[in-house]
């Protein structure tokens, strides 16, 4: 995993230089680049890959969709690490580093974070993990551009995309739900999601995620969770996903997954998508 990280930013830096060499730039340079790091780190995929269950998958889908829930899920059950861009930057958010300033201002206003800062950020991470021995990953928030997926697919081998999609009118209400506890940091969401079907369907259903009774006075929102920075989030996402999600489609790696409710409803249903069993099924959807 540390030959992944090393990569990435090697490729990342060979992509800059292309990009800014040309004033009509058709990505030569940068896919010079790519395919420089991937020959570096062609002699050691076979060890980041040794064992065949460790997969190296990634979670695609808008913000606040659920990509966190069900990767933490998958992780567990496939015995590989989560790895979410998202905590990532707010963990820079809360930390006095170089980024925090900066970070702040971005998401504050709903605008997804520079590339550079991104790559950094999870080439960290990965060195972290390879000092602790891990193996494979499920990423999540990451790749969310195309450059991005370039330089993923340039340094290791990708075997899953799986894009997650929630209508918009449940994924505001559930981006507005969010709360956290100031003290322990636990997740809730105060959404009752109850929607008419579409074209006759089904209703869908998402029950409130709430507190223990200790944590009620203590939730807080994001700063960020507010209607107006939301629509933005959401529209700053789908202009970049198409050609995202269009790059792994090409590439017969796209798995498009629409969920039919709340977690109870949707994480047997994901399993039978993705071919899996988990023996803890029934405390697992419950949860």
């Amino acid at each position: 995993m540390a030959g992944i990280s090393r990569a990435i930013r090697a490729c990342a830096a060979a992509s800059r230089r292309g990009l800014s060499a040309a004033a009509d730039p058709s990505k030569e340079a940068a896919a010079a680049g790519l395919r420089a790091a991937a020959a570096a780190a062609a002699g050691r995929k076979g060890r980041d890959r040794e064992d065949g269950r460790r997969v190296q998958w990634v979670f695609l889908g808008c913000p606040g969709v659920g990509k966190g829930t069900y990767a933490s899920r998958l992780s567990q059950l496939l015995d590989v690490p989560h790895i979410a861009t998202g905590d990532l930057v707010r963990d820079a958010l809360a930390s006095p580093g170089p980024h925090s300033k900066q970070l702040a201002e971005i998401v504050n206003h709903g605008k997804l974070v520079s590339d550079e800062i991104i790559i950094n950020l999870l080439s960290k991470r990965l060195e972290e993990g390879e000092e602790k021995g891990e193996l494979g990953f499920i990423l999540d928030g990451f790749p969310r551009t195309i450059r991005q997926a370039e330089i993923l697919e340039g340094v290791t081998d990708i075997d899953l995309v799986i894009n997650l999609k929630l209508r918009e009118e449940a994924l505001l209400a559930k981006c507005l739900g969010r709360r956290m506890c100031s003290q322990c940091g636990g997740n809730f969401n105060v959404a009752d999601i109850n929607i008419e079907g579409e074209n006759g369907g089904p209703r869908m259903y998402m029950p409130p995620l709430l507190p223990p009774p200790q944590c009620e006075s203590k939730l807080i929102s994001r700063a960020d969770d507010t209607e107006e920075v939301v629509k933005e989030r959401l529209r700053v996402y789908h202009d970049l996903s198409k050609p995202v999600e269009e790059f792994y489609r090409a590439r017969g790696k796209l798995l498009e997954f629409n969920l039919p409710g709340g977690i109870p409803e949707s994480w047997p249903k994901l399993l039978e998508a993705l071919n899996l069993d988990d023996p803890d099924n029934e405390r697992s959807a419950a949860a």
